[in-house]
């Protein structure tokens, strides 16, 4: 008999339905916050009037905006809104825009808990991954007091997780900052500010959605709970995404997006390993600077038809939930992919060739790695699953 572990977190409510500002408002009431500082993504706040119709609604409880959150959240970023925040009292912290403005938020309220005002403060508070077994080593330390709320307007789905993905710049490595007090309290979801998402950026985040569905589906943690929510949330991205694709004001698709990238994220957020797609995503995003909702595009097919000989039973069931049962699901997320208009290799994302011994060697440093359901035991075997995309 399988033994498994659920994990949940203390996320206290997701709000969809509703205007990101009435939402925003509401739970600064709830949480008696006086000071709310907004972390938004630049384009968002500087071409758009979706951050200002917040802080107009915050009226005297609007505390100020950081704009500037690079791609993959820097560490001397992440300490210069943190600085900025201090400054004008933050005491909650609300993020609008993509992944990069909810990895920094989290790692924001670590700076702020623990009065980090320098980027190699952040040093004792990531996770370490043994090169050799995979094993994480956890750092213990307060949980922010200063929580976060988070406006995505993205599908990447790292608002219902308890890490925050930075990136060391000197060594261009993403690195991991994992602890259950960096969940978000809350997420709005309100599909009217992601109209402004660029489309290549909302339909590549789908993607990586689809991929916290295929690889918790395919995990070597699965289970008849996270099995479900993969499998609905591939349903909803599948009919979903195309539908955006071809009607961007579709708000009522736009929602099936969103709450298909929600529940994708269940078997991470549970405790749930993913895979290789995941560990060279991450590497490639943080060493090569590639969008992580491009890595998804390019690496997923690749990972499946590398991993088809141990769990081509369970691919049979995604490509089903996509509408394509009977066929390899490898080809069917190539076509799928494709016919979003999204990059299919990674010369089309920006990587060098001579780059991919160091991106593999890199992955190594993955903890997500070693839980690939066919087992990876260096670089060396993932060498090729790069070749096979570039």
């Amino acid at each position: 008999m399988r033994a498994g572990e659920i994990v949940f977190t203390g996320m206290d409510r997701v709000v969809f339905g509703r205007t990101a500002a009435e939402a925003v408002v509401q739970a600064a009431e709830r949480l008696s916050a006086k000071r709310v500082f907004i972390l938004a993504g630049k384009t968002l706040n500087r071409e758009t009037d979706a951050v200002r119709q917040i802080a107009d609604a915050l009226g005297s409880r609007y505390a100020g905006v950081h704009d500037d959150m690079p791609a993959h959240s820097p560490r001397d970023a992440v300490v210069a809104c943190a600085n900025k925040a201090r400054d004008a009292g933050c005491d909650l912290l609300v993020s609008v825009g993509g992944g990069s403005t909810t990895d920094g938020g989290k790692a924001v309220t670590i700076c702020l808990e623990h009065d980090i005002r320098e980027p190699d403060g952040l040093e004792p508070f990531r996770t370490v991954v043994d090169e050799v077994t995979g094993k994480r080593s956890f750092p213990q330390y307060r949980a922010p007091t200063v929580r976060q709320i988070c406006v995505p307007t993205t599908l990447s789905g790292g608002e219902f997780n308890a890490r925050a993905g930075v990136t060391e710049p000197r060594l261009r490595l993403k690195q991991a900052y994992i602890h259950p007090g960096l969940i978000p309290l809350a997420v709005i979801f309100d599909p009217a500010i992601a109209v402004h998402t660029p489309e290549w950026l909302w339909l590549s985040t789908g993607i990586r959605a689809v991929d916290h569905a295929v690889e918790t589906y395919c995990s070597i943690d699965g289970n008849a709970y996270t099995d479900s929510t993969a499998l609905q949330a591939l349903r909803l991205l599948g009919r979903g995404l195309p539908a955006v694709k071809r009607d961007p004001s579709d708000l009522a698709a736009r929602l099936d997006c969103q709450i298909g990238a929600w529940i994708s994220m269940t078997g991470i957020v549970t405790g749930t390993r993913m895979g290789a797609s995941h560990a060279i995503g991450h590497v490639l995003g943080g060493s090569a600077g590639v969008p992580h909702g491009y890595t998804s595009c390019v690496m997923l097919p690749a990972v499946l038809a590398f991993n088809a000989e141990v769990n081509g039973d369970r691919q049979a069931e995604i490509s089903a939930a996509l509408g394509a049962a009977g066929q390899p699901a490898a080809e069917v997320l190539d076509r799928f992919i494709g016919g979003l208009g999204l990059p299919r290799r990674l010369r089309d994302v920006g990587v060098n060739r001579d780059d991919l011994q160091r991106i593999a060697t890199n992955c190594m440093k993955d903890d997500w790695t070693f839980s690939n359901p066919r087992p990876i035991q260096g670089a060396q075997e993932i060498v090729p699953i790069l070749e096979t995309v570039y």
